[in-house]
């Protein structure tokens, strides 16, 4: 078959989920079916480990996710965080469970910056604290998707 007769390649839809974990909640966020934008999904108040992984495999599961980016906390000089190895751990049983990759992303002053962007959008100060892990979470997966986009 000619290349003028083959039909036009279609982008590989890849659906992508990004957690932002905290102690108490975990912020969450989905991309496009093409793998462009980062959409918000709200917040899983963390109840424990059996039960936030549980609920995580059913978002994972509703969205069809094929990989999990999970921000992972560092010291602004590069060091892993206390709260890293067990971060990882929880995104690592998901991924398992989903058969799907896992990939740590550099979540350094992402909630500083989702603090800033609901600032700026005069949120009152309890609306701020039940959506700031889910922007985060879309801050950490937009930067995600820059990054892959640009490697291309």
């Amino acid at each position: 078959m000619s290349p003028e007769n083959s039909e036009p390649t279609r982008p590989r839809e890849i659906r992508i989920l990004a957690l932002d974990v905290g102690e108490k909640r975990i912020g969450l966020a989905v991309s496009d079916p093409l793998g462009i934008t980062a959409q918000g999904l709200g917040v899983l108040i963390r109840q424990n480990r059996e039960s936030d992984l549980a609920r995580l495999m059913e978002v994972g599961r509703e969205y069809g996710v094929q990989e999990i980016v999970v921000g992972l906390p560092r010291h602004l000089d590069g060091r892993e965080s206390k709260q890293t190895p067990a971060i990882m751990n929880l995104a690592q049983a998901l991924g398992d469970a989903l058969g799907v990759v896992v990939t740590p992303w550099d979540e350094r002053l992402t909630t500083v910056e989702a603090e800033r962007v609901l600032l700026q959008a005069d949120l009152s100060r309890r609306r701020r604290r039940q959506v700031v892990d889910q922007v985060a979470a879309v801050l950490i997966l937009q930067s995600y998707l820059e990054y892959r986009h640009l490697s291309k």
